[in-house]
């Protein structure tokens, strides 16, 4: 027997459809996405989180040499976040990548990894957390948990 399993998300058509804060965290995941070091990809990337406390966390990606070295702007924001803020819960994850030089694209969702990652600390504070991914100009997709992004996911249930 053949299931289907589909995904729900929202597409805001553009940066004016956002909300004030919603417009904060795309502005500050643009910002810091200008200090992304990556030189080998050109791919820049740029993270915001807001925390329940209404403090904004960002990060950028972070390429190295011996290529899986390199950490992506999700792990990098979320796991400061983890190490700083433990007991604090994350409201929103708003992520923006693009090529350094691009002046628009598609939206960039999280790639795997960061997915896995961000499931584990929606499991860890038992509250799901809004994830926005764009680009630099155009539309906008939100989803109202990870597990949108990842289905049939894998976390401590199953251990």
């Amino acid at each position: 027997m053949q299931k289907e399993h589909n995904i729900k998300f929202d597409s805001i058509e553009s940066y004016d459809q956002l909300d004030e804060t919603e417009k904060t965290l795309f502005d500050k995941a643009m910002e810091i996405r200008e200090l992304a070091y990556a030189p080998y990809s050109d791919f820049t990337v740029g993270c915001a989180i807001l925390l329940e406390n209404g403090e904004i966390i960002t990060g950028s990606n972070q390429e190295n040499a011996a290529y899986p070295s390199g950490l992506c702007a999700e792990r990098t924001t979320i796991f400061y976040t983890g190490a700083n803020f433990p007991e604090v819960k994350i409201k929103k994850l708003f992520v923006i990548g693009a090529p350094r030089k691009a002046t628009t694209s598609v939206p960039i969702p999280p790639c795997g990894a960061c997915r896995q990652s961000i499931l584990e600390y929606e499991a860890k504070q038992k509250e799901e957390i809004e994830i926005y991914f764009a680009s630099l100009g155009g539309a906008i997709y939100k989803t109202k948990s990870i597990r949108e992004l990842l289905p049939f996911s894998f976390d401590s249930s199953y251990l």
